[in-house]
């Protein structure tokens, strides 16, 4: 039965948080799928409203070629430069069904549960990760101490979805699509959790975050770096980020935004980017400049938790998807930043890559 206009509705802002999306999308994959390149994929981004730590990435890629053998991702961040990564490759457990939807996607530690489509969803995590620094990664490090950590997130969502694509569709946005992976829709929320790293004091905590849906086939062959940017505001209002860098011969390059106000999303593009010409991991400026048809917007941006993935290192640990490590061809920062936006601040997610030789750490 389709949900009634009252039961998309947001309790305590009275907008659409479905935004026009099916919420039959959220659903997990019942099962393997016959494309051996079909993936289906959950992802979040979590900030602690007090600036204590941050989870910039904990996802579980499931690839039909290798099914009971899945990527996981698990970063760990801290403002003082500690760094903690859960990464490898797991089998599953059985998922499970109810009302004869699927609705959790696991491997190994790590297990997302959809508690009711398109507003609130759990995470948890129970394992393993190699603890190091941010300084260590940036010199190729990839292993450390081992310690246990347990996290549990219970998230309800904020704002409608949003898709890369959902506002154009030419050729840039259609690459760019191609590179993120077939269906996408990403999700912020806000949160209340458990941290919890083994000989330490556990960490309760109110967050917000971003949640990502994904699946389908991806092309990442042409992929020439990105700015990916979105953080929740103790108003309600947000923003999201997605683009690809200038081209050098002028051509369009993928570049789309959102806003969100007063329950109502308008669509903007970036004038000005923090692309990842200098790393910076802690208090880096990462200004935004949006572009929309009432005028411009700025958004003031620092590093504030970072996570570094070198050229030529894993994204997933020792997973071995098709023989070989999913090495990166471009280095990657995954983290968190504290956003100011007409003089609101909040923490929220930050992704961004280019060539290394572009890159000045």
């Amino acid at each position: 039965m389709a949900p009634s206009a009252a039961d998309r509705l947001d309790v305590t802002s009275g907008f659409d948080l479905y935004g026009g999306y099916d919420p039959d999308a959220d659903f997990l994959l019942p099962g393997r799928p016959d494309n051996p390149e079909m993936r289906d994929s959950v992802s979040m981004w979590i900030s602690d409203n007090a600036g204590r730590f941050g989870l910039p990435r904990f996802t579980i890629e499931a690839v039909a070629a290798e099914w009971d053998n899945r990527g996981v991702e698990a970063n760990i961040a801290f403002p003082d430069g500690r760094v903690l990564i859960g990464a490898g490759g797991f089998p599953p457990s059985s998922p499970k069904v109810v009302g004869g939807k699927t609705v959790t996607l696991n491997a190994g530690p790590l297990t997302f549960e959809l508690i009711e489509p398109l507003r609130r969803w759990k995470m948890s995590f129970d394992g393993e990760a190699y603890e190091t620094t941010i300084q260590g990664q940036v010199q190729g490090e990839r292993t450390g101490p081992r310690r246990r950590v347990k996290i549990d997130v219970d998230a309800t969502m904020a704002v409608p979805p949003w898709s890369p694509g959902e506002q154009s569709r030419d050729i840039a946005t259609a690459k760019a699509v191609g590179a993120v992976g077939g269906h996408r829709h990403e999700q912020l929320f806000r949160c209340k959790g458990r941290f919890a790293i083994a000989g330490e004091d556990p960490i309760d905590f109110d967050g917000t975050g971003l949640r990502v849906r994904r699946n389908g086939a991806r092309d990442t062959g042409e992929f020439p770096g990105h700015i990916w940017m979105s953080a929740l505001f103790p108003s309600g209002k947000a923003f999201g980020v997605l683009g690809f860098p200038p081209r050098l011969d002028g051509t369009p390059a993928y570049n789309e935004a959102f806003l969100f106000e007063n329950g109502r999303k308008t669509y903007a593009r970036v004038i000005e980017g923090p692309w990842m010409t200098q790393f910076v991991p802690h208090d880096g400026p990462v200004d935004l400049v949006l572009e929309t048809d009432a005028g411009r917007v700025r958004i003031e941006g620092r590093t504030h938790d970072s996570t570094y993935i070198r050229k030529g290192n894993p994204m997933f640990g020792d997973w071995m998807q098709k023989g070989a490590e999913q090495y990166v061809a471009l280095p990657f920062h995954q983290g968190g930043a504290r956003y100011t936006w007409d003089g609101e601040t909040t923490y929220g997610m930050i992704e961004r890559s280019l060539p290394a030789d572009k890159v000045k750490t």
